[in-house]
């Protein structure tokens, strides 16, 4: 084996090849016993999370809603979404078996052989909403990042059940069901800190026509200091509702500055942040924040984010009701799929595609 790996490290095509053609993901090279992070890896040293950059003495908001009709809660979510883009909720009303039960999903499915997993490539996967993958997107990124993903996109409940995983499809589809009330009363307080009255049907595909789940794996990596998880980025989404395990690495970039704050983990917590979709909805009241994972260098992380995305046929563009007082629209009215297209089509650089959608 060690031979076999000297020699798939000799060569950076190699790598790509084992890594992601074959579909042994970074887990696989760590599975062979590598000691040293082959160069694909080694991010340049802007992209590199310094004691320089990070601050300890700040967090971002966490927030307890065990009692959703406080109207408190609804304020502090979007005073939350305004000033950090990101928040956590504890008491949300998930149970905490539940939020164990897709963590343990998660190391089960990583933990299938590499022919297994490769079922699920973009080249082999029987349908485009199941996708298994490394890094980001590896083809068109300079730098990879230590990760692997199993990325599931929720249509309907027949389709998942034909196409998901059976590893972790009826824990997937368990989890969506039990998060579904979370979703609807964090987006009902974030309209309503917009004047949206109620989300009827056109709004609700909206803010959710498009669900999507992922299975986040962070193997241990020889080298984390010279690595990154997942690159610097602020989601495309409307919201993302985040579970991360006890390990920790997720960090966030405080607005209007360069400095880095760490998320830490909060037992049976559910991070969540604004995307995009919702910093162009609300004309730029709520932020879409910049985010990075580190590598980690003596565990294998999971975390497991639920995307709610505006159905890919959706225009969205600031909503009515946030210029009714003569507000000026910051964004142009924008298909959305032509926005995910850009989002995927290159590495994560930071947070400039919006731009592409302002007038």
């Amino acid at each position: 084996m060690v031979a076999h790996l000297s020699k798939i490290l000799s060569d950076s095509e190699k790598v790509f090849d084992f890594v992601v053609n074959e579909g042994h993901g970074v887990k696989g090279l760590c599975d062979m016993g590598i000691q040293e992070l082959p160069k694909q890896y080694i991010q340049p040293l802007e992209e590199r999370i310094t004691t320089s950059t990070v601050i300890t003495d700040d967090s971002i908001p966490i927030i307890d809603a065990s009692n959703w009709d406080d109207p408190k809660v609804a304020d502090q979510i979007c005073k939350a979404a305004q000033n950090w883009g990101f928040f956590q909720v504890i008491n949300h009303g998930v149970p905490i078996q539940v939020l164990d039960n897709i963590k343990e999903t998660s190391h089960r499915f990583f933990s299938l052989p590499a022919e297994e997993k490769k079922k699920y490539t973009k080249e082999n996967s029987v349908s485009s909403n199941v996708r298994y993958g490394t890094s980001f997107t590896p083809e068109a990124e300079k730098t990879l990042g230590w990760r692997d993903y199993l990325s599931l996109v929720h249509v309907s409940h027949d389709e998942a059940s034909l196409f998901w995983p059976t590893s972790c499809r009826e824990e997937a589809l368990e989890y969506l069901k039990r998060c579904d009330t979370v979703i609807r009363k964090i987006l009902k307080s974030l309209m309503g800190g917009l004047n949206v009255k109620a989300i009827d049907e056109e709004k609700e595909q909206l803010l959710m026509g498009s669900k999507r789940i992922n299975f986040n794996y962070y193997p241990k990596c020889p080298n984390p200091e010279l690595s990154v998880g997942v690159g610097r980025h602020s989601d495309i989404s409307t919201i993302t509702v985040l579970l991360q395990d006890d390990i920790g690495g997720l960090y966030v970039k405080k607005l209007e500055t360069n400095d880095w704050i760490h998320v830490p983990p909060v037992n049976g917590a559910l991070v969540i942040n604004i995307g995009d979709a919702l910093q162009i909805m609300s004309n730029d009241k709520y932020k879409s924040v910049e985010h990075r994972v580190i590598a980690n260098g003596s565990k294998n992380r999971v975390s497991v984010p639920i995307f709610l995305h505006p159905k890919p046929t959706s225009v969205i563009g600031p909503l009515q009701e946030t210029l009714k007082n003569g507000e000026k629209p910051i964004y142009k009215q924008i298909l959305y799929f032509d926005y995910t297209n850009i989002f995927f089509s290159k590495g994560h650089d930071g947070k400039d595609i919006i731009e592409f959608a302002k007038i």
